[in-house]
């Protein structure tokens, strides 16, 4: 049995040993191996999570599996690992997302095969160190390493304007987190020399700084998750981007900044966090009614989807925001169940494309005479996308509009829009892309999927419908996370 404290390194380093590997195999006349390495890597990368789950103590407040090793003397800084419920989650969905998409890109990635794996291998990694660090600068270090990897898959392999999308998502993303370095460097003078989050928890910062720390983590995490106005790069990454890389951006990458929000903002500034709550869930709301009223007009499948990404993390950030446990709890499962759904949409969207070289809603019609098997698991994740009860997508929104209504009613009100906006832009574009008669010879000519497609596809319905009627399992690891969390940012640091 693996010790408890190699367990998240392994996590990390895993998925990046085997993109290594993977790497090392060289030219295209290698990529039945590569294929194999890199497999072999995703599923032990989920594998080694899957004793978090199971040794993780779902009482216990605080952080578990701690590792604290030095690693820049000269600076403080160590190689500190630790995680809670929230980590563990999306832990686990970064993991099992991997193993998707390694297998959904088998077949379809012809060239550069080996670079293109170990590109998911190594954000695979670095996603996990984000979720794990518990010292700033290796926050800091792995946040921006996922930039990488991203900008690669979305250049290399991406589609005709794939590198004004690559360059405008780096160039957005990245100088949104300077600031965030320029506050991270302050909370290390304040502490005296510590770059330990934990340290960070018990400074007794004013309201001043304490503002303007918030709104330098704001413009990294912000632009990542993305809220609105800054949001205009997500939907032209999604559309250059290969299916994996638009799957692993939706699924994961959009975690990261409302994963920041919990683990930095919230805790470290909580003061500021009240002050300009009222600020964020305005946007938030915003994000969600605009959003998705945005996604209601767009012709291309891609580009309905990201906005509807955009629409969904709204929830998320509203649900951060309103400060009780089930707003906070139900942006959680909305981000983990956001990350099953929009993955399993966009991978739906890669299946037609692959076939017909079109994402115009146009093209398309009647696909449901041909491909009857991929049409019911499509209709499966529209349902879960546009907020179905008995699928994952009903469990955290419900839940975020629960705490919006203890919160204020006219939240509560606004947010519940999304569930009509959700089921009008989705099932719109369902109708049109799977109903009717078959719309062009083209259409006449799909095949339904094929055993690999069905396994993956398969593997994304079993968690949105055991999420959306057994919830159990994902929700009874935060709770004392969250209870902990809630009680440190309820005690002002101003007393």
């Amino acid at each position: 049995m693996l010790p408890d404290s190699w367990l998240l390194s392994l996590a990390i380093w895993i998925p990046i040993a085997f993109g290594v590997v993977t790497l090392a195999t060289g030219g295209d006349h290698n990529a039945p191996v590569a294929r194999l390495i890199a497999l072999i890597g995703a599923v032990l990368g989920f594998a080694v999570t899957l004793p978090l789950y199971a040794r993780f103590d779902p009482l216990a407040g605080g952080f578990q599996f701690l590792v604290s090793v030095p690693w820049i003397d000269t600076f403080n800084v160590n190689y500190h690992l630790g995680i809670d419920g929230v980590s563990l989650l999306l832990i686990l969905l970064n993991s099992f997302t991997t193993v998707l998409v390694v297998i959904a890109g088998r077949e379809i990635i012809r060239e550069r095969v080996a670079q293109y794996l170990a590109s998911f291998l190594f954000l695979s990694g670095v996603m996990n160190g984000v979720f794990s660090a518990l010292d700033a600068l290796l926050f800091y270090v792995f946040f921006e390493a996922t930039l990488i990897p991203m900008f690669i898959i979305i250049g290399v392999w991406g589609g005709p304007n794939r590198i004004y999308a690559a360059v405008k998502f780096f160039l957005y993303t990245l100088a949104g987190s300077l600031l965030s370095l320029v506050a991270l460097i302050y909370l290390y003078n304040v502490s005296e020399g510590s770059f330990s989050l934990l340290d960070y928890y018990r400074l007794p910062l004013a309201l001043e700084p304490q503002i303007l720390i918030f709104l330098a983590f704001m413009t990294a995490f912000a632009v990542k998750v993305p809220m609105w106005p800054v949001h205009t790069w997500l939907p032209d990454a999604h559309v250059e981007a290969p299916t994996g890389g638009s799957v692993v951006l939706a699924a994961i990458m959009l975690k990261l900044g409302a994963y920041g929000f919990i683990r930095l903002s919230l805790p470290i500034v909580p003061d500021a966090s009240h002050a300009l709550a009222g600020f964020v869930i305005a946007l938030s709301l915003i994000a969600v009614v605009y959003i998705g009223l945005v996604a209601l007009v767009q012709a291309d499948m891609k580009k309905l989807i990201a906005y509807s990404s955009i629409s969904h993390m709204g929830f998320v950030t509203l649900g951060i925001f309103i400060f009780n446990a089930h707003g906070l709890e139900g942006a959680i499962i909305q981000m983990i169940s956001h990350g099953f759904i929009s993955g399993a949409l966009f991978l739906c969207v890669g299946v037609l494309y692959d076939r017909m070289h079109s994402r115009q809603i146009a093209d398309y019609g009647g696909v449901a005479n041909t491909m009857p098997v991929f049409a019911a698991l499509f209709m499966l994740f529209a349902m879960a996308n546009a907020g179905l009860p008995g699928t994952s997508g009903f469990v955290g929104e419900f839940m975020v509009i629960m705490g919006a209504v203890k919160a204020n009613f006219w939240y509560a009100f606004a947010a519940a829009t999304t569930l009509v906006f959700g089921a009008a832009y989705t099932l719109w574009m369902y109708k049109r892309v799977v109903f009717g008669a078959v719309a062009n010879h083209h259409v006449a000519e799909l095949k339904d999927i094929g055993p690999r497609e069905a396994l993956v596809l398969g593997l994304l319905a079993l968690p949105v419908l055991v999420m959306g009627v057994w919830p159990d399992p994902f929700a009874e690891v935060l709770h004392a996370s969250v209870n902990e969390l809630l009680n440190h940012v309820s005690q002002s640091k101003l007393r």
